[in-house]
């Protein structure tokens, strides 16, 4: 119980692949040439700030709502899921509007703390110790940080195939999380 280096490498590796910080680097090559500058510390810390306090008043918002942790967990794997084929498929099964602006909208949220993050962090607290869930945050916004800084540079280094590549990778570590998520809270709806 508390910290754990596995779990943190575990939960880590998760929300690396739901936030794909990498496979978004061409959007945000895109938003870029749009608006100009990015303030990459701005977005990062307004993401981070976002995802731990959802992580803590996230689960209260629910019961507001009459949900529970499990039942989230299960709807969560599910949206995991489509995301994961989204990167698998190269498809958009969800198109927001264009952005005008892109410090904080779209790139902080819903790019790096949207729907998908919120619903992994709520999914993993059904599994995990807060302390490891929020160390892993921490360490994947210095990554998200780190990629924002450069992502001219990886873009051009890994070129667009490579791109591809990394993307569909996490797109099926995604779906295996996906379907993890959902055998391991779907038992408790029926008890």
């Amino acid at each position: 119980m508390g910290f754990d280096w596995k779990e943190i490498l575990t939960i880590g590796m998760v929300l690396f692949a739901v936030i794909d910080i990498v496979g978004t680097i061409p959007i945000i090559v895109d938003l870029r040439t749009k608006v100009g500058h990015i303030q990459s510390e701005k977005a990062s810390v307004v993401a981070g700030v976002i995802m731990i306090t959802f992580l803590f008043v996230g689960e209260e918002i629910l019961k507001l709502m009459g949900v529970d942790v499990k039942s989230f967990a299960v709807a969560g794997s599910f949206v995991l899921f489509f995301l994961a084929l989204e990167m698998i498929l190269g498809i958009t099964l969800y198109k927001d509007e264009e952005p005008s602006t892109a410090s904080i909208v779209p790139l902080a949220f819903p790019l790096i703390a949207g729907a998908g993050t919120m619903t992994t962090l709520l999914s993993l607290r059904a599994q995990y110790q807060t302390i490891n869930i929020v160390i892993a945050i921490l360490i994947n916004i210095v990554i998200v940080y780190i990629v924002l800084k450069s992502s001219s540079k990886i873009e051009k280094a890994l070129g667009k195939n490579g791109l591809g590549v990394i993307r569909k990778v996490f797109g099926v570590i995604l779906l295996a999380i996906a379907v993890k998520l959902f055998a391991g809270n779907v038992k408790g709806l029926f008890v």
